[in-house]
């Protein structure tokens, strides 16, 4: 296919307008367009057989196809993309919109070092909310701060929970699997042995050092102390490279709502399981980052998503620093208003960014 700013450079206003009215009444319905549809909604009056005409022009050039046996036509991804791309007319951000992400923002506690990732999640239900489609959230990696104390706490005889204090004020709860038959010594002297080298080093520089240290004192820390510590350090490298504990999901059963999730629900099992794969989401969410602004991946241009056809609008956000920590997006059906979503992405971002920088 031609580069898509030249095939809409080509277009007669007439063609241009009729593509336009196609995909703008599908994203609306969802069901194909006929012509004898469009004859009510043109600028200018025109045949039905002559808006036939340049439908199967546009069909020819790949904009456009037919669905089953029906006699309208939908956009092919192509489509979208040079709609997207060339003729979306993204408006200002409506009100109650707004209003509902701002109050979600401003109900967090305002304080340093609050529980960010708890607030992420409140950011991410308002945004599944608004957009009836699935949020995903990259929560920021907390590796260039350095580490002020840490914690273990038994949850019970299968479950603790590491507590990492920031320099800078942030908390962070882990829960990990400790070793079978834990004491409270064994904690203590677990704790004692990380914190000795914890202070004004960040992660990635505390599971270097403990690495070294516990190959060095293998035989001066109590056993169950070396396997709380080991199974401390498994957490922490997980998270930093890529965990799935640090994308947030909300909103994934809002994808069943839709007419046309209905009537194909093998698709929708596809997106589920694309879902599933946190890491693998995470891991994509990490290079939309490289770019400024919102990005919109449609159908197989996100390899993820490229069975179940879904579309993916996301934008990073930045902390106090201006700088590119993580990323917010909404996956739903390639049938959804960008004209609606692209704003709301844009600043519920700028929201979060903001929200970092607060509690930084």
């Amino acid at each position: 296919m031609p580069d898509r700013s030249s095939v809409i450079e080509e277009m007669n206003d007439r063609s241009r307008e009729v593509f336009r009215r196609v995909v703008e009444a599908y994203l609306e319905t969802g069901q194909p367009v006929g012509s004898r549809t469009l004859t009510r909604s043109m600028t200018q009056q025109v045949s039905a057989a002559t808006i036939r005409n340049v439908m199967q022009d546009l069909e020819e050039l790949g904009l456009l196809g037919h669905p089953h046996v029906s006699a309208g036509r939908v956009p092919t991804q192509a489509g979208l993309r040079l709609f997207v791309d060339g003729l979306l007319e993204v408006g200002p951000m409506a009100g109650e919109d707004r209003e509902r992400l701002e109050s979600t923002v401003s109900a967090t506690p305002n304080r340093r070092g609050a529980d960010v990732n708890d607030a992420l999640d409140r950011v991410g239900a308002a945004l599944s909310g608004l957009t009836r489609g699935a949020s995903l959230v990259l929560a920021p990696k907390r590796d260039g701060a350095p580490i002020r104390h840490v914690e273990f706490v038994s949850l019970g005889p299968d479950r603790a929970l590491l507590v990492l204090v920031f320099a800078d004020g942030h908390v962070e709860n882990r829960v990990f699997v400790p070793p079978p038959g834990q004491t409270p010594s064994s904690m203590r002297e677990a704790a004692n042995f990380v914190n000795a080298l914890a202070e004004g080093r960040t992660l990635s520089e505390l599971h270097a050092a403990i690495a070294r240290e516990m190959e060095t004192r293998r035989q001066e820390l109590d056993q169950l102390a070396q396997a709380m510590v080991e199974g401390g350090i498994a957490t922490w490298a997980s998270e930093e490279h890529g965990a799935p504990d640090r994308l947030i999901v909300r909103g994934a059963g809002n994808l069943l709502d839709s007419p046309e999730s209905q009537a194909d629900l093998e698709r929708v099992r596809s997106l589920m399981d694309d879902l599933e794969r946190k890491s693998d989401i995470a891991r994509f969410l990490e290079l939309a980052q490289e770019a400024e602004g919102v990005r919109i991946f449609i159908g197989s241009e996100n390899k993820l998503f490229s069975l179940s056809g879904s579309s993916l609008v996301v934008s990073p956000y930045m902390n106090a620093d201006r700088t590119v920590v993580g990323a917010i997006g909404v996956i739903g059906p390639t049938r959804l208003n960008y004209g609606r979503i692209v704003p709301i992405v844009d600043y519920t971002a700028q929201l979060v960014g903001r929200l970092l920088s607060e509690r930084s």
